[in-house]
């Protein structure tokens, strides 16, 4: 093992992960650093990989105060955060964690579609509150039989259409291109789709490309009866847009992991009854958060002590 080699762990890490970097590395903590930048530039050519996450990333800037960086490390599928073109122009590889999240993530997206169609956290908080003693709770909404629109069928798409499918859901999709490996039906044009569908889950990554896809003329083509499921990011969905459709009527309700400057939730969300709303938790079990360490530290590991050998890597 490289003890010697200088690693800067961007923020707070899985303990396992973070214990394994820290006893096989010389690991940096990062937020632990009194003044980052003033250590940066006495130390900041020594380090030599970065690990961070999705949350975290790694700017040009930082990239800038390591002139002998190799590698970023992100826990996570999503790599918004870090800025890949830079890590292109200086040569810096970027790996992440696909696949070994796309089941825990499937499963919180069907998990908030059932939890805001079916009421099932507003009825909780009905029964908690005594309501239940003095009136019925409303009608919810059914699942089967209803057009589950996709935007985006990667991996994580893909699981989520499996697990609609087995509550009798119709699939469409939007994608850049069709896939061959499935019957669903395809659009190519995203309005069309939304048109076309009941329900509405986002499951493309985040940047520039994506920002704002779903706008205040989108979630009106969703409709009063269209529920929008957002597990991808935050910057997806103009939230101020969603807040004022919401609060019109013009879509029935939303499920929501993601948020544009999360951890900070508009209270206009938060006192909604018909928006179920979660801590970025999608991938958020014992067992994916274990697997995705796991992969970070073989990416880590494989790159410098076992002649640069990257099992995902991005760029």
């Amino acid at each position: 093992m490289s003890r010697e080699t200088q690693i800067l762990i961007k923020g707070p890490m899985l303990p396992s992960l973070q214990q394994k970097v820290e006893q096989h590395f010389n690991a940096i903590r990062y937020w632990e650093l009194g003044d980052p930048h003033a250590w940066l530039r006495e130390h900041g050519g020594q380090i030599r990989g970065v690990v961070t996450s999705g949350t975290y990333g790694a700017t040009a800037e930082l990239m800038d105060q390591l002139p002998s960086l190799e590698g970023i490390f992100s826990f996570g599928v999503g790599y918004d955060s870090t800025d890949i073109a830079a890590a292109k122009t200086r040569g810096v590889v970027v790996t992440n964690t696909p696949n070994v999240l796309d089941d825990c993530v499937a499963d919180s997206a069907l998990a908030l579609m059932l939890d805001v169609m079916r009421r099932i956290s507003e009825s909780d908080r009905f029964v908690r509150s005594g309501e239940w003693l003095k009136d019925r709770f409303p009608l919810a909404t059914k699942l089967g039989g209803k057009k589950l629109g996709i935007v985006g069928l990667g991996n994580i798409g893909q699981a989520i259409a499996k697990r609609a499918v087995a509550f009798d859901m119709e699939i469409l999709y939007h994608n850049r291109s069709p896939k061959a490996s499935v019957d669903y039906q395809y659009f190519a044009n995203l309005d069309d789709m939304i048109d076309a569908c009941d329900v509405l889950v986002l499951a493309v990554p985040g940047g520039k490309v994506t920002e704002k896809l779903i706008n205040a003329d989108r979630l009106k083509r969703l409709g009063s009866q269209g529920y929008l499921i957002n597990i991808s990011r935050g910057t997806v969905v103009d939230e101020q847009a969603l807040i004022e459709a919401l609060e019109a009527g013009t879509i029935a309700g939303a499920g929501l992991d993601v948020f544009e400057h999360e951890p900070e939730v508009p209270e206009s969300l938060i006192a909604m009854q018909n928006v179920v709303l979660t801590p970025h938790l999608g991938s958020g079990t014992v067992e994916t958060r274990f697997d995705m360490g796991e992969l970070v530290w073989k990416n880590l590991d494989g790159w410098f002590n076992r002649d640069k050998e990257l099992l995902t890597r991005v760029v």
